[in-house]
């Protein structure tokens, strides 16, 4: 990988700092001090050093990333509390609603799946209204991946915030509002952003670097979309594609297929036959061929672009490495 030497001088302090002092803190997450009692959140925060409220981490880390391996994201753990006691100059109880952020898969851009898992643990364990003391839900897995690898295998740290809206039930004639956020960094390791490192093979990298993060996405290819008839979810999107008829007419009536590769493997796959590589391009012989993807976003970057036509081009493989997109 290459980074600056101000990144790298960062993160390695990130490692040093970090590495045998993180355990998970309650923290009331923002807002007044007066309702911050209302629901608090539980993390491995350190980050600002003096009354930290969000974490940062080194990929790999296990003092803050749990699954604790280079892998190109870091996966954060995080618990809801409600009604709690942590900070004896709030003494509210009784939570009537906590709404998390972005957590409804309704073509909201900014939904995320951990986001909605972390609502479904608030709904299971709380059961929100609730007016029990301290009462934490089970730890739920914010997984963050890092900017990159793109091109000369550059990678830049990343971010999620997660928010959350709490409302209380009626308290001495009034209802109160609790707002907290958290953010979720992960910052690349040091010592290298090596894509065979980072992921198993050259269809790996394609579904965590691009679909996963640019396609699988509420309203458009995931589950509860499938924009086209086509999903891209991982365990999902290799079937979706390779070989498979696009649901695009003028595409179809072309003699397309989403990924035109050999059948049975052995030869070349054919780019200009493939709606995947025309639609990730905007190389499309005209409007009814639909849309540049991914839509109403930036082109996808041109490193990634270059690993699937290379991807396409060896015959779609589903597992390995094709010569230069490791």
């Amino acid at each position: 990988m290459k980074v600056t030497l101000a990144r790298a001088a960062l993160a390695s302090w990130f490692v040093v700092s970090l590495a045998t002092s993180l355990h998970a803190v309650e923290v009331g997450g923002g807002g007044s001090k007066s309702t911050d009692c209302l629901v608090t959140l539980d993390a491995a925060v350190n980050t600002p050093p003096t009354n930290p409220r969000h974490v940062r981490c080194v990929d790999g880390d296990p003092a803050c990333d749990s699954d604790g391996i280079v892998n190109g994201r870091c996966a954060f753990e995080l618990s809801v509390c409600a009604n709690s006691t942590f900070n004896p100059s709030c003494t509210l109880n009784g939570v009537q609603s906590i709404t998390i952020d972005n957590a409804i898969d309704n073509g909201d851009p900014k939904f995320d799946p951990a986001f909605q898992a972390v609502q479904t643990a608030v709904d299971s364990d709380l059961q929100p209204p609730t007016n029990s003391i301290d009462d934490c839900t089970t730890a739920t897995e914010i997984l963050v991946p890092i900017k990159g690898p793109f091109g000369n295998n550059s990678c830049g740290a990343n971010r999620k915030n997660v928010g959350l809206t709490a409302v209380s039930q009626v308290i001495s004639g009034k209802i109160h509002r609790d707002r907290d956020k958290i953010k979720f960094t992960c910052i690349p390791d040091p010592n290298g952003c090596d894509p065979s490192v980072l992921f198993s093979g050259t269809f790996d990298r394609i579904q965590r670097q691009v679909f996963n993060q640019s396609c699988a996405l509420s309203g458009c290819h995931d589950s509860e979309t499938q924009a086209a008839t086509l999903l891209l979810e991982t365990g999902a999107s290799y079937g979706e594609l390779v070989n498979a008829t696009p649901a695009n007419f003028s595409a179809f009536n072309a003699g397309w297929l989403r990924v035109d590769a050999p059948n049975p493997p052995g030869t070349s796959g054919n780019t200009e036959s493939s709606l995947l590589f025309r639609k990730i391009t905007g190389d499309l012989p005209d409007p009814l061929f639909g849309s540049r993807m991914p839509l109403n976003r930036p082109k996808l970057n041109k490193t990634l672009r270059d690993v699937i036509e290379l991807w396409i081009e060896a015959g779609a493989p589903a597992t390995g490495w094709v010569s230069g997109t490791d």
